[in-house]
């Protein structure tokens, strides 16, 4: 599809059938973005066909408008998080984003090498399994209206030290499969280059915009305050990925700063038409790619049932142990939050196919699963918040509650 009236009606089709999934999806009492995952396997190239298998492709039209979706989603949810609440999980956070990596790796490279790999390619399709989509969970923490959690606090945080690890994994399993050398030094900087980024625009930038706020009505604009923390978003969603992180993680850091001014219930009021606009085509472009067809047999449902059974559970324990010092209710939410794979899955799948790493059964297998995690966590975690305290009393005596906050003497 070449003409804009082509692209328009791609982007109608796709608009219409994540409206309709998302309300069949909350009608089943599931979260929405279940339903809109599901639109995008069932419109996509794998079954109907609607969306061409071209379109979405990286690098393409409809691959950057999702990305601008699920960038704008976590600069949302960044509003309504601020630096003193994630500080006070901070311990948690680092124990829950550090298990969190090294037994999915490790549950990974396992089952890999079990089945026939060789043990340097089961430490790249291990990769696969480590890093949390915060996009999934964020969108299921934000309907429900618990971004203010403890445990939201907790996952949200750990998905950032998640990121800066998986990164780092990644970068050491290739120089390992290309046969060459590890380059200690470069993954060094590279490492101290991602906590610099994270400290000057996490901690520096939330300080400035707490004394500075009244710089965003300086133009004469009524819309100044939104455009200039949409540049922002979008800056460091760039710089980011120049630092070796997640675009998305740009993307919270600039909300974060965003919450720290006055304008903040504006902001927020304000960003939401723009959430409700574009966020849907990430997750449905998310359900489409995934190659049905390389899953019609005994053999590869068989081994997509494993690789997500271990998926799950590995990444739970990981972050159960990690946030148990929160309570054994607070740490089930935190485990089933860190999930969802996503996108961060698919991308290294992506990778290993074009390494030669593995075939295309393997390939819709480790994408299948990335995809399975995203839609059989917001259930899950739906029914755990929807059964944990009110959230009044808990944010009320997190104070008191909080091993961390006890632990730093607050």
């Amino acid at each position: 599809m070449h003409h804009a009236s082509d692209i328009l009606l791609l982007l109608f089709i796709i608009f219409v059938a994540a409206q309709i999934g998302s309300e069949i999806a909350q009608r089943l009492k599931m979260p929405g973005v279940v339903g809109e995952i599901a639109a995008g396997s069932i419109i996509g190239p794998s079954v109907l066909g609607w969306i061409p298998v071209d379109q979405i492709a990286p690098g393409t039209p409809l691959d950057a408008l999702a990305e601008i979706g699920v960038v704008l989603l976590l600069f949302s949810v960044g509003l309504e998080t601020r630096m003193e609440d994630l500080k006070r999980v901070g311990r948690s956070a680092f124990a829950v984003g550090v298990l969190g990596v090294i037994i999915p790796f490790v549950a990974g490279a396992l089952w890999a090498h079990g089945a026939g790999f060789a043990w340097v390619k089961s430490m790249f399709v291990a990769a696969a399994f480590v890093a949390t989509s915060a996009g999934i969970t964020a969108r299921v923490l934000q309907e429900m209206g618990v971004l203010r959690r403890t445990e939201s606090r907790v996952i949200l945080g750990a998905a950032v030290i998640d990121d800066i690890l998986a990164m780092l994994l990644l970068g050491v399993v290739s120089s390992l499969q290309s046969g060459g050398e590890i380059d200690v030094q470069s993954l060094l900087f590279t490492l101290l280059g991602a906590v610099g980024f994270l400290a000057v625009f996490g901690w520096a930038g939330t300080q400035m915009a707490r004394r500075r706020s009244h710089w965003l009505e300086k133009p004469v604009s009524a819309h100044s305050p939104l455009t200039i923390v949409l540049a922002l978003c979008l800056g460091l969603a760039f710089l980011s990925t120049r630092f070796g992180l997640a675009a998305i993680i740009g993307a919270f850091l600039a909300g974060m700063i965003a919450s720290e001014t006055k304008q903040r219930e504006i902001l927020e009021k304000r960003t939401m038409p723009l959430l409700v606009l574009l966020t849907p085509f990430f997750f449905v472009v998310t359900g489409a790619k995934v190659n049905l067809a390389e899953l019609a047999s005994w053999d590869a449902l068989w081994m997509l049932l494993v690789v997500t059974v271990i998926a799950i559970f590995s990444k739970f324990i990981g972050g159960y142990l990690g946030a148990l010092a929160l309570g054994q209710r607070s740490a089930s939410i935190v485990g089933f939050g860190m999930v969802p794979r996503g996108e961060v899955g698919v991308v290294i799948a992506a990778l290993g196919l074009a390494a030669g790493v593995f075939s295309e059964r393997v390939y819709a297998v480790i994408v299948a699963m990335s995809l399975l995690t995203a839609v059989v966590t917001p259930p899950v975690l739906s029914w755990l918040l929807s059964r944990a305290p009110d959230e009044d009393v808990q944010t009320d005596t997190s104070a008191s509650r909080d091993p961390d906050a006890d632990a730093d003497g607050h």
